[in-house]
């Protein structure tokens, strides 16, 4: 509004606003209360002004009321309307109201006296208070002083002209009213006159009624009263019969709309009144209190059958519940993490146990599992029947729980049909295993165990659920009856937990092992078809009728059906119908399956023989089954509640029993076993007929066994705690298999039992030579250096060791006699050490693959010693922390891609000790047949030297020796090239020449005679040897060895001084001077003496 920016449009009175702000009215200590909000008032504007004032004073031809300034001198907050000096109010704003919004219900009149009483609240709202003095405000608007009110005079006026103008427009529009209701206030008070003439009138009436029946004493009277109280309570009496008619069809229509606590409240209601004394003798009523007896224990059956069906998920409103908890577990997301569990919480979150249960007639009560348990455990309780609950619950667990999980079995086995029979990947890996049950299972069986487990968890975890509904519910009641047996009426849970972790245990020991034999581990004695001459013994499992065969559409099948279900109708009502939907279930299932079982079998019928397993058994499925089993524990901590007797440490302490009395033990016969068949197996040290795919040179097809073997124990190790327990029977095995190849090493490098000779100490010497000098000694030491320095590239240091190995080989050759027997002539077995080696030295790079040291490691089986000793190193870590660490999973770790073996530091060292021990036997394999190789050209050469070679004509060939020794080397060659690496090839070949070399020329002394044309042959077998031990080593030479039989032919005075120069020994020379001197020739140049003793 305008004139509440610009007053009265006096600039004067603008002027004279004090500086602080405050209105002029400060000063005569006024109320300065504040306005109310713009918000406040434009919720009270209409389209006309303040309720249609401005336009009515317009009509009315009355002049307009200016208002008056802001009293408190503030500027001015912007209105919705402005008031025009002389017309009203005018709107300034476009508010599209309704004008029936703002106008009173007592007409136009009335809204115009509330406009200007809400602008009189707002601009003089000072008068309106209890502390105006209204002389005080006479002499402000009287002054004419910059300090008085004088200026707004005139507006005081015109408000008080528009208030006078606004009551009487109220009196002309409800005079007519006011006049009408003087005289309906006389009617009224009248009538009321009149009513209470009259009950004064009946009051002393009924007094002298009263007086006159006291005092009469008339007999009849009294007989009367008598009579009429007889007809009284008989009138009551039929009331009540007919109330107890109606009973039993309401009961039932309760019992079968599952409205259990109306069930249980009319049943209650009926047998307190039926049991009232004054019913006793009514004959008529005697069929309805039987009725209702039996009703009382049905109705209690029905209750605790509907709680059964809840809490073992038979009921088709539990399906959605535990198919969650599957779905969860298969898509191990943490968006659908824990849905149900907050279902449950939620329930127990919002549960009063306090307050007696209110009935929801309006909603399905099994739409909610939680409150359809909370439904029957109240009802139970209001029947007094709740240790008749738990009883019952109690009983009935143990073939629940068997029930639901063949339940399972059954759905799994419909899900996959064929997984027993598709069992070409297990048949494949146990043809590689040699025959042996276990192994990785294929696609088919790996997912019909993981549906298993999923299905069969996910169902626990929906139990144990609803048992911790129960059991809080439970807790809550007899809390509230404050009941002292509290203990031991609440024990659900804890027998629950008993039969789970034997459910559990069952399970896992009866997928680990058969209980038959395991790979013909024991012997099928008892088999009747293992033995012709045994009579074969009955089949007592096969049945010999089935309830299935029977015709269920018969007439007279149908007729006795049907009369069974009416008298079960009529005498127990809600029970037909579960019955109904139970055999419904049953032959939707057995059609389903399309078998030939009964339907009794699917519970009962199996328990005494167990559950039917859908995969094969096999130590290796332990991967498979522990980490839901473990998952599974973990949800289980949550749900268990912390007051049902439960011990947390217990959910996952039976698997620390269960994996060392069982799980290891069975661990660690199959392991032995498997790895026993690919030591002991005749075919165990045969080259594998696919090696290519494992290593370039061929290995033995027991170690790809022992290594597929050691790979699959390491995947299922993966999966469990790392169990150093576990680790260190690999390790064992692995140990094992290094004995059995060291010992098999052995046997190849044994002399015949014939050719056994005494050594030097007196002890036959049962090795072959190559053998004995590999193993100890100056050969042997030089042979290590010489291994070494070829793997360093060292050259020069290489000749210089290959020197000094052919001076040793050449003294030993010298100081023994080469035999036969001394030598490996058996290809075959230097083919089978040639593989020996190369597997070795595979098997040890693959399995130093799988070596990693895991920070969880752990050891359950650790003495009381290893305890303090990790006490001592960490003092401060709780041993339960420890402990607890087994069941932490392995997937945070930064571990390489499995298969991996887990190791702490002592059982790595452990397994560096054995991966060194298949490094050492592949390199002593190796330096044997190193040096085997130098004594099979040692014993050619002293067998082609051992002669004597005085020919009398000239050669064509050269020696037999000789062309054996070639061909003897190049069998040999061709043997070893294709088996061995090419560095452990070259090892061996490389500088051979130099043996041969010096091994020609120190033997010399061998020779018994030589003459010219014997010098021609010696000179013909070197270039043979060189040609041979070209194609060997390409780099081969023998000109040393040559140029050394060449001086025989110059004669022995070329020998002396030549020999010399060429850096001969002199016994070599010696030897030949020997052999060159010819007395025709050089008995002029002296005697052979004289040049020997030239020689020194």
């Amino acid at each position: 509004m305008s004139y509440m920016r610009n007053g009265t449009g006096n600039s004067a009175g603008m002027a004279h606003r004090p500086a602080n702000g405050n209105g002029r009215f400060g000063r005569f200590d006024f109320d300065t209360t504040p306005e109310t909000s713009a918000d406040e008032r434009s919720r009270s504007r209409g389209p006309g002004g303040y309720g249609g004032f401005g336009a009515t004073a317009a009509a009315a031809g009355e002049s307009n009321v200016r208002g008056p300034a802001r009293i408190d001198r503030q500027r001015a907050q912007r209105r919705s309307r402005e008031y025009n000096g002389g017309g009203g109010w005018e709107s300034s704003r476009s508010r599209s109201r309704p004008a029936t919004a703002t106008r009173s219900r007592y007409g136009p009149a009335s809204s115009q006296v509330e406009e200007i009483l809400r602008y009189i609240e707002q601009q003089w709202s000072f008068m309106a208070s209890d502390s105006c003095i209204p002389i005080k405000v006479a002499l402000q608007l009287m002054d004419d002083s910059s300090l008085g009110l004088a200026d707004q005079y005139e507006q005081f006026q015109d408000v008080h002209h528009q208030l006078q103008n606004a009551l009487k427009l109220i009196v002309n529009e409800h005079h007519q009213g006011f006049n009408s209701s003087i005289g309906t206030f006389h009617k009224i008070q009248a009538a009321i006159h009149n009513s209470q003439q009259r009950v004064r009138s009946l009051r002393a009436g009924l007094v002298q009624a009263k007086g006159s029946l006291g005092t009469a004493g008339r007999p009849e009277l009294r007989g009367l009263a008598k009579g009429s109280q007889g007809y009284d309570s008989m009138l009551q009496t039929l009331s009540q019969i007919e109330q107890l008619q109606v009973v039993p069809e309401r009961l039932e229509a309760q019992i079968s709309e599952k409205r259990f606590l109306g069930a249980v409240a009319t049943l209650q209601e009926a047998l307190a009144l039926i049991r009232r004394p004054e019913m006793e003798d009514i004959g008529a009523l005697s069929d309805l209190k039987v009725y209702l007896s039996n009703q009382e224990h049905s109705l209690t059956d029905i209750l605790v059958e509907e709680l059964h069906s809840h809490l073992y998920l038979k009921s088709p409103y539990c399906e959605e519940r535990w198919k969650s908890h599957s779905r969860r577990s298969e898509d191990a997301g943490s968006a659908v993490a824990g849905v149900e569990e907050r279902g449950m919480y939620s329930f127990l979150e919002t549960y009063d146990g306090q307050k007696p249960m209110q009935e929801d007639t309006t909603r399905n009560p099994e739409a909610n599992t939680f409150y359809y348990i909370q439904l029957l455990v109240e009802s139970l309780h209001k029947m007094m029947k709740l240790d008749v609950t738990v009883n019952a619950i109690e009983h009935r667990l143990p073939v629940e729980l068997f029930r639901v999980v063949e339940r399972s079995y059954i759905e799994v086995e419909q899900r996959h049909p064929t997984s027993m029979r598709s069992s070409t990947g297990v048949k494949t890996r146990q043809k590689a295993l040699g025959g042996l049950g276990g192994g990785s299972m294929d696609g088919e069986q790996k997912a019909t165990l993981e549906d298993l487990l999923t299905t069969l968890y996910a169902k626990f975890e929906a139990i144990a659920e609803g048992h911790r509904v129960l059991h809080d519910v439970t807790a809550a009641l007899l809390k509230r009856d404050m009941q002292a047996d509290a203990p031991t009426l609440n024990r659900s849970f804890r027998e629950l937990w008993k039969l789970l972790q034997s459910e559990i245990r069952t399970l896992l020991h009866d997928h680990l092992a058969n209980s038959g034999s395991l790979g013909g581990q024991r012997s099928d004695l008892n088999d009747a078809n293992a033995n012709i001459f045994r009579p074969k013994p009955r089949d007592r499992n096969r049945k010999l009728f089935k309830l299935s065969d029977t015709d269920s559409k018969a007439p007279n099948l149908m007729t006795e059906r049907e009369d069974l279900e009416f008298i079960l109708k009529s005498s127990v009502p809600g029970l037909v119908n579960t019955s109904t939907q139970q055999q419904k279930i049953q032959a939707a299932e057995r059609e389903g399956r399309g078998d030939d079982r009964d339907d009794v079998g699917l519970s009962t019928d199996r328990s005494a023989t167990g559950h039917k397993l859908l995969v094969e058994p096999s130590v290796f499925n332990m991967s498979i089954l522990l980490p839901p089993s473990l998952s599974f524990l973990t949800r289980l901590r949550d749900i268990v509640p912390s007051y049902s007797g439960v011990v947390q440490s217990t959910l996952t302490s039976f698997l620390d029993d269960f994996l060392i009395n069982v799980f290891h033990p069975q661990l660690d016969e199959t392991l032995t076993e498997l790895c026993n068949h690919a030591m002991a197996d005749l075919e165990a040290f045969q080259s594998s007929p696919d090696w290519a795919q494992h290593c370039p040179r061929p290995i033995f097809k027991g170690t790809v066994r022992f290594l597929e073997v050691v790979r699959l124990v390491c995947e299922m190790l993966d999966a469990l705690p790392h169990e150093q327990s576990f680790s260190k029977l690999v390790i064992d095995q692995m140990h094992a298999y290094y004995d059995k190849c060291f010992q098999w090493s052995k046997s190849l490098l044994q002399r015949s039992s014939l050719a056994t000779r005494t050594g030097g100490s007196g002890e036959p010497d049962g090795m072959r030579l190559a053998a004995l000098l590999a193993t100890d000694g100056d050969v042997n030491e030089c042979v290590i250096q010489l291994l070494k320095a070829q793997v360093e590239g060292n050259e020069k240091e290489a000749e210089v060791l290959a020197e000094k190995e052919s001076a040793l080989l050449i003294n030993t050759v010298k100081s023994r006699r080469l035999e036969e027997a001394d030598l490996i002539n058996d290809r075959k077995a230097v083919a089978a050490l040639c593989t020996l080696q190369v597997s070795m030295k595979w098997l040890a790079a693959q399995c130093q693959s799988l070596r990693f040291i895991s920070p969880r490691a752990i050891d359950m089986l650790d003495t009381g010693t290893d305890t303090q000793q990790q006490q001592q190193q960490q003092p401060h870590q709780s041993p339960q922390l420890h402990h607890s660490r087994r069941w932490t999973t392995s997937g945070h770790l930064h571990a390489p891609s499995p298969p991996y073996l887990p190791l702490d530091d002592q059982r790595a060292t452990e397994f560096d000790a054995v991966l060194a021990s298949f490094t050492e036997l592949s390199a002593l394999v190796l330096r044997t047949l190193h040096l085997d190789i130098r004594l099979h050209l040692l014993r050619g050469i002293y067998t082609a030297l051992d002669t004597s070679y005085v020919l009398s004509q000239p050669p064509s060939d050269p020696d037999p020796a000789i062309l054996a020794l070639t061909n003897n080397t190049t069998a040999y060659d061709a043997t070893i090239s294709a088996l061995l690496l090419q560095p452990q090839y070259a090892f061996l070949i490389r500088n051979l020449h130099v043996l041969v070399g010096n091994a020609l020329c120190s033997l010399v002394g061998c020779i018994g005679g030589m003459d010219v044309h014997g010098g021609q042959r010696m000179r013909l077998n070197v270039l043979v040897l060189q040609q041979c031990l070209k194609s060997v080593e390409p780099r081969s030479s023998l000109e040393r060895a040559a140029r050394f039989y060449g001086f025989a032919e110059s004669g022995p005075e070329a020998v002396v001084e030549r020999g010399r120069e060429e850096g001969y020994e002199s016994g070599e020379l010696k030897a030949l001077v020997r052999l060159c001197w010819v007395a025709e020739r050089d008995g002029e140049a002296g005697g052979v003496e004289e040049f020997v003793g030239r020689l020194g």
